[in-house]
């Protein structure tokens, strides 16, 4: 608590831009460095959704570049905003600090009720929890809306969803058809058509339940091919995002390309994703055989044991982002159901409360920030958030330098207030 009471006489070139005196070349340069890693991350993104999305013509030449430049400018200010009002309020430092001591406060707190404990693979039980509610909203009608519904829809497939436009019977009719247009004109065999062969052969006479709706394979064959499916799936999407860094190494390092299609993180999200829907698939089969029904609390069960699968590939932040989804999804069916008020503006206040904690615990105490996360301030700031002065904020005892402990800026000294500490080279 004592530490509360200190204080220190540096400006704001002298703590935060160190690279530049003036504050007003800084916040552009923050701004310029900002906003082009926002284009990289933005643009390819709504571009492959889109693409994925089956957009029209008329998407691409008017609402692309909007919704890109849109995200783009949010991202930007996130970056650029921080240090203007850093320069603005200059002895902002305790806003800084009270906003992680509310931070340790609170984890205390926990740790001292026993509801915060260190959990070993507690982001696989938080994903399991996760993913059997997610499962049960998707088997309710109307539990699920949107992108979230679309998305399920697409991993788990729709023989999932217990109502469907179309009967029993003009399903069969429906399978029918297309075995006969195979038999009339026999297509050429790709490595596709060849794996489905192969696997169609293994369970052909496979055992399908009477209330399962996957018409046209056996339970076997339908776990089986769930899970080649999204493997692939998987696959494809660890490989996509390896090809930027792979091609800047094109000329320079040829080899690494092979890295691109031989990496064990293109398998282990494969993995993670084939699994993940075999396992829900095997397990919703396997409780239509012993209840001799299809129940939405079947979803539970399954999801739950789905969610093991996370082994495969272990994230921290994917099951943090799906729970807080599940979170606000829940929020908003209480909002509908007349069970919890409303709040205006919710999210603004959620996001800028969670931007300042973040951003100081950059600031203050970088080993606590997740690496990921500060990897991509770095990015967006052009390295510039890590040559800021920390060596002055350990007076607060956060233990600011801890990872800088052989940083010191060069300063000109006609813009200090108190005189600076040269470098170890000029000392």
């Amino acid at each position: 608590m004592a530490a509360l009471s200190k204080s220190i006489p540096h400006n704001c070139y002298e703590i935060g831009h160190t690279w530049h005196p003036s504050c007003r070349v800084s916040f552009l340069q923050i701004t310029g460095g900002a906003l082009e890693e926002s284009l990289k991350i933005y643009a390819p993104l709504y571009l492959i959704a889109a693409i994925l999305r089956k957009r029209k013509l008329d998407y691409y030449l008017h609402k692309l570049l909007p919704e890109i430049l849109q995200s783009a400018s949010f991202l930007t200010a996130n970056g650029a905003l921080y240090m203007a009002f850093f320069c603005i309020l200059r002895r902002g430092l305790l806003t800084i600090y009270m906003a992680n001591l509310a931070t340790e406060t609170l984890f205390r707190m926990g740790v001292a009720r026993g509801a915060i404990t260190t959990l070993r693979n507690g982001e696989v039980l938080l994903f399991c929890i996760t993913a059997a509610m997610y499962m049960f909203f998707f088997r309710c009608k109307d539990g699920l809306k949107g992108f979230t519904f679309s998305a399920l829809r697409f991993i788990v497939g729709k023989e999932e969803i217990p109502t469907h436009s179309f009967s029993p019977e003009a399903a069969y009719a429906k399978v029918e058809q297309k075995r006969e247009q195979h038999k009339e004109k026999p297509r050429r065999m790709n490595m596709i058509g060849l794996v489905r062969k192969f696997v169609d052969s293994i369970c052909k006479h496979g055992p399908r339940h009477r209330c399962c709706k996957h018409y046209e394979d056996n339970c076997i064959s339908y776990c089986i091919k769930g899970f080649i499916r999204m493997f692939s799936v998987g696959y494809l999407i660890q490989c996509c995002l390896r090809i930027p860094s792979a091609f800047r190494h094109l000329f320079t390092k040829p080899s690494r390309l092979l890295s691109l299609f031989y990496n064990k993180e293109n398998f282990q999200l494969g993995a993670f994703l084939g699994s993940f829907v075999s396992i829900y698939k095997g397990t919703s089969c396997f409780l239509r055989w012993i209840r001799n029904l299809d129940d939405e609390l079947h979803a539970i069960i399954a999801g739950f044991l789905a969610g093991i699968s996370m082994m495969f590939y272990k994230s921290t932040t994917i099951s943090m982002y799906l729970a807080s989804k599940l979170v606000e999804t829940m929020y908003f069916k209480g909002i509908e159901a007349g069970k919890v008020p409303y709040f205006p503006h919710a999210d603004t206040i959620i996001y800028s409360i969670s931007t300042a904690i973040c951003f100081q615990a950059a600031v203050m105490e970088v080993q606590t920030l997740r690496p990921s996360y500060w990897k991509f301030l770095l990015r967006l700031t052009k390295g510039k958030f890590a040559v800021m002065n920390r060596k002055v904020l350990d007076v607060f005892g956060t233990g600011a330098s801890k990872h800088f402990q052989d940083f010191i800026p060069r300063l000109d000294p006609r813009y200090t207030t108190v005189t600076p500490e040269l470098p170890t080279e000029f000392s």
